[in-house]
């Protein structure tokens, strides 16, 4: 997905992005403290590139960027918040694609509208996905993975954390690619998921590569494939696009604020995080957690998140997916 977004410059923005808006002098820009919305629980990837891209970009910006994470709803309450908030710079949000892309299309009715009441930033992130089973698994590869589940349709069990999930949607664009049945088993997060299928009660998982990879490296799991390319760090673990044709399926994560933000501060707020997305110790940090830096213009990560949600409805009308 990310090579296929970078090819060409993006001239679209989102309806909200274009609104009139008073002039502004981005040099006066900030001269208080600036938050950041992470509609997530603390402690994961959205929580992580918070902190440690607020923290150098308060460096040149002058001014402290203080994480609030406002959890529920799949996300959308902190999202909801960002969209509700004033539009001058000083509310920004953390926006996986879960929240702006996949949310949109399952949800029939979110309390904002993307397109009309957020504006993007920029990208920030990548997060890696490994397709994990039991290390006593039967399978060692997704072939065989592929055939154990054409030989008995529906009997193979797979873990998320929750409908419409990262977790549920890389699953049903891998059934929908290998025309296989499996059954979903849902959970409230992905700790619980991860546990069941650490102890063999379910049997595979899309797992978050950060969550996943200490098991993989004790042993515990098996790696069959990686979302997007294959990773330095378990070059012998295929991506799975090479052995599923037109799978893709990585976790994104942006940076968003409310519509009607002057455009010199998005711009200005833009040109900010891609200088910290190139600080060295700020990649080892992100890397560390198994996060991959990932940047683009406002136009560009407006456009990203359109065209997801267009391919996201598509896979969940296709797959009758419902929420709770």
């Amino acid at each position: 997905m990310m090579k296929r977004f970078y090819k060409t410059a993006v001239a679209a923005t989102f309806v909200g992005s274009c609104c009139a808006v008073p002039l502004v002098h981005a040099d006066d820009y900030p001269n208080k403290p600036i938050r950041i919305i992470v509609p997530l629980p603390p402690g994961g990837s959205n929580d992580v590139l918070a902190r440690v891209l607020g923290e150098e970009m308060a460096k040149t910006l002058g001014q402290p960027f203080v994480v609030e994470n406002k959890p529920g709803a799949a996300g959308n309450i902190g999202t909801d918040l960002v969209a509700k908030s004033k539009p001058d710079g000083y509310t920004l949000g953390i926006a996986p694609n879960q929240t702006v892309a996949v949310n949109p299309a399952l949800y029939p009715k979110l309390p904002f509208d993307v397109q009309k009441d957020l504006a993007g930033v920029g990208l920030m992130a990548t997060v890696p996905m490994a397709l994990v089973v039991p290390e006593k698994f039967k399978a060692n590869s997704i072939e065989e993975l592929v055939a154990m589940a054409k030989a008995e349709p529906s009997k193979l069990t797979y873990a998320s954390a929750g409908a419409g999930s990262p977790q549920h949607m890389s699953a049903e664009i891998f059934q929908s690619l290998t025309s296989t049945q499996l059954t979903h088993v849902p959970y409230k997060g992905s700790a619980p998921a991860l546990v069941d299928v650490l102890a063999g009660t379910v049997d595979l998982m899309f797992c978050p590569i950060n969550s996943a990879l200490p098991y993989i490296q004790n042993g515990r799991l098996k790696a069959l494939g990686v979302t997007g390319h294959r990773l330095p760090y378990l070059p012998s673990v295929p991506a799975i696009a090479e052995k599923v044709p037109g799978f893709e399926s990585d976790i994104w994560i942006g940076l968003i604020a409310p519509a009607g933000t002057p455009r010199e501060i998005i711009d200005k707020l833009n040109g900010e995080l891609n200088r910290a997305l190139k600080v060295p110790a700020v990649q080892a940090k992100l890397r560390e957690q198994g996060i991959e830096v990932a940047s683009s213009t406002p136009a560009e990560f407006d456009r990203m998140m359109l065209e997801d949600k267009q391919r996201w409805a598509e896979v969940i009308k296709r797959a009758n997916i419902r929420v709770d």
